[in-house]
């Protein structure tokens, strides 16, 4: 299994976990439930598995391989990575009805943002330069 396998599983995780982050979300919200100590330690693993995903990309970087629109493929997972953490501060820790709406929103943003990047080719294919 290659580095560009793993980064594919790795990223449809992302896409799918964040779906299913919003789906949880809409669900608590719905219900008027507050924010669980569950749901805030998926909002962690969310968060590193974007960075691990970035991690990867680093790494092929690194040995050379490079999507076809570098900066861009890296702007996008750096917004993902730091986004989750963000909107956490922007709340400063609310844990009520509209602060499950809002890790919703984001949730499903995220993993739109994700499927764009995949269809715009902007993960994939990893080549050598010139290659």
């Amino acid at each position: 299994m290659t580095l560009q396998d793993i980064h594919g599983i790795l990223f449809n995780m992302h896409i799918l976990y964040s779906v299913i982050l919003g789906i949880w979300g809409a669900v608590m919200a719905a219900r008027r439930e507050s924010i669980s100590g569950n749901y805030w330690g998926a909002v962690a693993t969310a968060t590193i598995l974007a960075a691990a995903v970035t991690l990867v990309g680093i790494v092929m970087t690194l040995e050379g391989l490079r999507p076809a629109r570098l900066l861009t493929y890296f702007l996008y997972m750096a917004w993902l990575v730091i986004i989750m953490p963000g909107l956490y501060s922007l709340l400063k820790g609310r844990d009520d009805r509209s602060a499950a709406i809002a890790f919703a929103l984001l949730s499903f943003f995220n993993a739109t943002t994700s499927i764009s990047m995949w269809q715009r080719a902007i993960v994939s294919p990893w080549m050598l330069p010139g290659a």
